[in-house]
């Protein structure tokens, strides 16, 4: 794969960024006390070219209780030892944080630590922003489960570990389900939740008052439908768009035939907005049955006045389903120091003590093996077995494509499909037209 300047793919990142970025949230620092302590296998203990910690800055892309728990635990890992200092600070969502860390590497002043949407990390490790994280691991990385691993590794190096991970699921309302005589652990295949949403559709005064099911019109539930199908986003190599077939033309036809029969609704607004759209909607009770993250649990778990249930992404020609969030990296740029405290710092945030208490709070899978055999893990699936259904949907995940082409073609993978569900072109238009664009970008 040819390598991507760094001032090209700002270039190209920056056109895909929204606008409107909010600012940082304060840091939270506390006095040291104790030594860390992590599991072995992580970094080299931190060395010190003084006795003042070594400080470094940590940026983040989840807000709200999400937001306030990275908080938390930041400020846990401060008061655990006493060599390293973090300054967490909130830099928006992961269009923003991504705009805002290669701007700031141009600059000369990016964090040491950050976020990065998985199908990004090849994209920012092309472009020699990420430090290969190899020796820091010495072998470590095994800890985490093998289905989360697959967007950590570029040109077979280490530059991510998983954090913040997720798959898409189908949220449902189960009172709703009961109350129209159907399954309350939801529809198992296409055909089925279509006929479910069908019975759920309720229709007031010639308006529809209930839609039976909603999703964002979104590259990550495209992607999960095209695998759903039988279907590949791109060939092995990395090098041709796949999803001129019938199972990348599936998902839209889908789409476009539940929206004919008023039975969907598609979200309006770009990008999150949509996603928070289709999340109101749903706590409001005018739809049924949504597409989301696992990353929206808790929230929807805290501020639903029904019965929430998930289950796994229907099937068509089988299950599927991309894995999504972001992973936590180290910046080249940093110093070495700083890259060793960064590195202590993400094996800590990523351990099974903090990773199990993460996920119980939000509603993010865990991601490591022993997470998954946890006490306190088990307590929380057997409390609600909601929290293990992306878990066990993961023997159905798949990587999402990370080549460097692939985050700009995304967005105009986005911007054709929505032009079919918008009525602006047909399927067969809007996939040659992706296909014709594909070209150019999956030769950098």
């Amino acid at each position: 794969m040819r390598k991507q300047k760094l001032g090209v793919f700002l270039g190209t990142i920056g056109l895909a960024a929204v606008t409107g970025i909010t600012g940082c949230a304060s840091s939270n620092q506390a006095a040291p006390s104790e030594p860390a302590t992590t599991d072995a296998g992580a970094s080299a203990e931190v060395k010190q070219s003084s006795n003042a910690p070594v400080q470094i800055d940590f940026w983040y892309s989840v807000g709200g209780a999400n937001g306030e728990m990275i908080e938390k635990l930041v400020k846990e890992y401060n008061e655990s030892q006493k060599n390293i200092v973090v300054k967490p600070a909130y830099q928006g969502n992961y269009y923003e944080n991504h705009t805002k860390v290669l701007s700031s590497v141009t600059a000369g002043n990016q964090p040491d630590v950050t976020m990065v949407e998985i199908a990004s990390v090849g994209a920012f490790a092309d472009a020699k922003v990420l430090e290969d994280l190899g020796s820091y691991a010495a072998g470590s990385e095994k800890k985490y489960i093998e289905g989360l691993m697959g967007n950590s590794y570029w040109e077979d190096k280490l530059y991510a570990i998983p954090f913040n991970r997720s798959t898409p699921l189908l949220y449902i309302n189960r009172d709703m389900l009961k109350a129209a005589g159907l399954d309350p652990n939801g529809p198992k295949t296409w055909d089925e939740m279509r006929s479910f949403a069908e019975k759920m559709t309720k229709k007031d005064g010639g308006k529809t008052s209930v839609f039976g099911y909603s999703s964002p019109i979104d590259i990550w539930f495209y992607e999960a439908m095209v695998f759903q199908s039988g279907g590949e986003i791109l060939s092995d190599d990395g090098k041709k768009l796949m999803i001129n077939s019938e199972a990348g033309k599936a998902p839209l036809q889908y789409w476009t035939d539940m929206m004919k029969e008023g039975t969907m609704k598609a979200p309006p607004g770009e990008k999150y907005n949509a996603w928070d759209v289709a999340s109101q909607d749903f706590l409001n009770q005018q739809v049924a049955m949504i597409f989301t993250t696992t990353g929206e649990l808790k929230n929807m778990r805290e501020k639903a006045k029904f019965d929430v249930g998930t289950a796994f992404l229907p099937a068509n020609k089988s299950y599927g389903t991309p894995t999504g969030g972001a992973n936590l990296v180290v910046l080249k740029k940093s110093p070495e120091e700083e890259k060793k405290a960064a590195f202590d710092f993400i094996s800590w945030m990523t351990d099974t003590a903090q990773t199990t208490r993460w996920s119980a709070a939000t509603g993010y899978m865990p991601v490591t093996n022993d997470a998954l055999e946890a006490a306190e893990m088990k307590a929380v699936f057997d409390k609600d077995p909601n929290f293990k259904v992306a878990v066990d949907q993961l023997q159905y995940g798949k990587p999402r494509p990370m080549v460097p082409g692939y985050k700009e073609l995304q967005e105009v993978i986005m911007t054709e499909i929505q032009k079919v569900v918008l009525g602006q072109s047909t399927i067969d238009d809007a996939l040659k037209q992706a296909e014709t664009k594909s070209e150019k970008l999956l030769k950098k």
